[in-house]
């Protein structure tokens, strides 16, 4: 392990930070501030969730063509680009106009250089550079997004004592170009880094393109596995307040539920990453929804604070392992070289999913359906996305 740590200590940085101010477009912070933006623009829960929809597909779609610009274009530039492009909509909140039209785009952005390019990037580049070690480097980067779900939903908390909604995002504008100057040195040595990978993987061979990516059975199978996830979980998180209120949970145990969420999920990636590197991804993967499958009955069944706190644990562990087990399934599938236009397809699609449930979720909330169908919907789709590589590797 030591050895481990000690092969790039700059580009795990680059990694774990990364990961941790792609936060600020991430489904959990954006939703700490629904109450703020539903009461400014007068828009429902359903209202609100299309807004959030409409944007995030809209990047989910402008995110195939750019993310695979990581294959192609040196990663500090990359990097440089997708960071100034989060700093914009977190500043211009603070000024936000009453005209709708700017909370799609502010949105949009948000998403797509948040959740959608810099994820992206720090999962990418720690498959591509780290080698058979791929699934502890996953792990330690994400645990970046990790460290930001434990302890900005506190701070957000602790700041609205003080300050507006609108000067919390103008701070954290701020605190990305504090991040900057760290971008430029850890990836100081990227040229060198870049030609050592080139060595190592010998004759470079061609690309992928997107479309024969979507044409790949392989991809396809275990597509929708890999993205319920994401699909479940963001409308779980959009609208985190209502299943609280609904539960006669207080936002003070949502603080509580939040750091045992963040706990649970450091659990799953440090076993997660170890486990998946000895492991066969493919036959690991479909026990990757397990623990949110149990998480989503307790919530359909009990109201008890100590649930909570069992309900938080498993979705913070299920939000651990499935980084280092899909970004390593998606490495030994597909040559490195095309790792970033597999993963911007992947990364795309994922962020098409999230902007569905809180759509759908936020609707089924205004119709007068309450945790009780959400959590049913979930469970199906778990059970039926799950089925499917089991009965095509049957099959086959």
């Amino acid at each position: 392990m030591k050895k481990f740590f000690l092969f790039d200590p700059k580009l795990l940085t680059y990694g774990f930070l990364i990961i941790f101010f792609a936060s600020y477009g991430q489904t959990f912070f954006i939703a700490l501030f629904n109450d703020d933006i539903k009461n400014y623009y007068k828009l429902s829960d359903g209202e609100f969730g299309l807004v959030y929809a409409i944007s995030t597909i809209v990047s989910s779609l402008l995110l195939i063509n750019f993310a695979k610009l990581i294959d192609y274009i040196d990663l500090k530039l990359y990097s440089f680009l997708i960071t100034i492009g989060l700093i914009i909509p977190c500043f211009i909140i603070y000024f936000l106009p009453s005209n709708i039209v700017y909370l799609f785009v502010i949105i949009f952005a948000l998403r797509f250089f948040g959740q959608g390019a810099m994820g992206h990037a720090g999962t990418t580049t720690m498959a591509r550079y780290f080698g058979e070690d791929k699934g502890k480097a996953i792990s330690v980067a994400t645990l970046g997004g990790t460290i930001g779900i434990m302890f900005l939903p506190i701070i957000v908390v602790y700041f609205k004592n003080f300050f507006s909604f609108k000067q919390i995002w103008l701070l954290s504008s701020v605190s990305l170009i504090f991040f900057l100057p760290i971008l430029f040195i850890t990836l100081a040595d990227q040229k060198i880094r870049q030609k050592r990978f080139q060595e190592s993987i010998g004759e470079r061979n061609k690309i992928l393109t997107t479309m024969s990516v979507l044409k790949n059975k392989n991809f396809l199978t275990y597509l929708p596995i890999t993205t319920a996830f994401s699909f479940i979980g963001t409308g779980l998180m959009f609208h985190q307040i209502f299943i609280f209120s609904e539960k006669d949970w207080t936002l003070e145990m949502l603080g509580t539920g939040y750091l045992f969420f963040g706990v649970f999920s450091v659990i799953g990636l440090v076993f997660g990453g170890p486990i998946i590197d000895i492991l066969d991804p493919k036959k690991a993967i479909i026990f990757i929804l397990f623990p949110i499958f149990v998480a989503l009955i307790i919530l359909l069944i009990f109201d008890n604070f100590y649930f909570l706190i069992i309900y938080m644990s498993l979705f913070g562990f299920n939000l651990g392992i499935s980084a280092p087990f899909t970004g390593s399934l998606w490495a030994v599938m597909f040559s490195l070289e095309s790792l970033g236009t597999v993963k911007a397809l992947f990364h795309a699609i994922s962020v098409l999913a999230s902007a569905l449930s809180p759509l759908l979720f936020g609707y089924i909330i205004d119709w007068g359906f309450g945790i009780g169908m959400i959590a049913l919907i979930s469970l199906t789709l778990i059970i039926l996305v799950t089925l499917l590589p089991i009965i095509i590797r049957f099959n086959e």
